[in-house]
């Protein structure tokens, strides 16, 4: 059988403000909603657009800088997996289905002005975190352009015979 691949990632804008529940066993839980535009020709050549509102769950210590974070309308990066899950109505009228995206990584895109800024936060399945504060991966209006030396390894170039 083959392996399969489940692997999503969005970049957006934060629909509302993260919502923050804890389980039982005190685990943070944060659900959110991501705003991705969507942009196209129709048979006329007319642009069109449309937004999709995907909804997102973060775990662990991610979920509650999430929280603490972003806010409605926070640029964000989601990277994670699509899932989907059954229950039954509470009315009895039958079983429902939901669609996720489960966070393995949120980064923060807002400029270093912004109190959502310039952080990310790897979920790595819910537990541990890290943060990147290297200034290459934020994308703020005063990182770009970038200066090539920032990132160039003078090292490299020496073996490079042009």
């Amino acid at each position: 059988m083959a392996r399969g691949f489940n692997k999503v990632i969005l970049m957006g804008n934060l629909a509302r403000d993260p919502e923050i529940r804890y389980t039982v066993d005190k685990r943070a839980m944060a659900r959110f909603a991501v705003a991705v535009n969507n942009t196209w020709k129709d048979k006329n050549g007319e642009l069109q657009e449309s937004v999709d509102f995907i909804p997102v769950v973060v775990w662990g210590p991610s979920a509650e800088n999430c929280e603490r974070y972003l806010k409605k309308g926070s640029p964000v990066l989601v990277e994670g997996r699509i899932q989907v899950r059954s229950y039954e109505a509470k009315d009895g009228s039958g079983k429902r289905y939901a669609t996720d995206v489960v966070a393995s990584g949120v980064t923060f895109l807002g400029s270093k002005r912004q109190e959502s800024g310039g952080g990310s936060f790897d979920n790595d399945e819910g537990y541990g975190e890290s943060i990147r504060k290297d200034r290459r991966f934020s994308a703020s209006d005063e990182d770009f352009p970038m200066d090539i030396s920032e990132v160039r390894n003078e090292e490299e170039d020496a073996d490079i015979p042009f």
